[in-house]
């Protein structure tokens, strides 16, 4: 007869397999994540080396993006820093120019091209050790400074073999008078007439009262002495924009 106290076999050991079920599956997850997330696991060990590797290609890298920086500079195309007023409105001290290198070597410069040159005829100057040459080379090719008695930016305003002559703040090329809207404002010093000389070029600035240029001190550019075309303004960015000729 049964009494109703006593409990079935086993049952004792089924409820405890339960309560263990439920504890290893409440541990499992959280051990688990422990597991992939421990030091010296297959997936971390891999991380590491993939960051070691980068970090020991990275000055590599940086020899190899500055080494093209500067045959892309030596080449190609080329920063200037604008250092005076001789250009304004068209451009302003401060301002940087970035200057094509490659352009006169497929044509001739042409009237209105704003171009750079160094000095033609330029003042000995001091030795400069490798060092120095070096860094004068590097901060003047990418636009962070300028010489101002060294290179020049200017328009084109004759051209081999042209008659040229200022009079009445008017300019005349071969007798007839040139339009040029962007000149800042008329200067009516008078200058020529000359004959430009093969091979050279009669450079002006826009700031025409406020320019050292062919009129004065200058005198005619020889081809010789171009270094490229000024293209497009790239600094201040409220004055990013493209440079235009006549």
């Amino acid at each position: 007869m049964s009494s109703g106290l006593s409990s079935r076999p086993g049952s004792e050991d089924e409820s405890t397999d339960v309560v263990d079920s439920q504890r290893a599956e409440q541990a499992g997850p959280n051990q688990g994540t422990e597991a992939a997330q421990a030091p010296g696991t297959p997936t971390r060990q891999k991380a590491k080396r993939r960051s070691l590797g980068f970090m020991r290609e990275l000055p590599f890298l940086l020899v190899v993006a500055f080494a093209l920086a500067l045959l892309i500079k030596t080449f190609l195309v080329q920063a200037f820093f604008i250092p005076s007023e001789s250009m304004q409105n068209t451009l302003n001290p401060g301002d940087r120019v970035l200057v094509n290198k490659v352009v006169y070597h497929l044509h001739q410069p042409r009237r209105g091209d704003i171009i750079v040159f160094s000095d033609p005829n330029p003042a000995p100057t001091g030795h400069r050790n490798p060092v120095q040459s070096f860094w004068h080379w590097l901060t003047e090719g990418f636009g962070v400074s300028t010489n101002p008695e060294k290179d020049f930016i200017k328009r084109v305003i004759g051209l081999p073999g042209e008659t040229i002559e200022g009079k009445d703040g008017t300019v005349y090329i071969d007798g007839r008078p040139l339009t040029e809207p962007y000149t800042r404002v008329k200067d009516v010093r008078p200058f020529g007439p000359v004959r430009i000389p093969a091979d050279s070029m009669f450079v002006m600035g826009d700031n025409r009262t406020d320019s050292k240029d062919s009129r004065y001190g200058l005198g005619f550019i020889p081809y010789r002495k171009v270094i490229g075309r000024a293209f497009v303004v790239i600094w201040p960015p409220s004055r990013i924009g493209w440079l235009h000729g006549t």
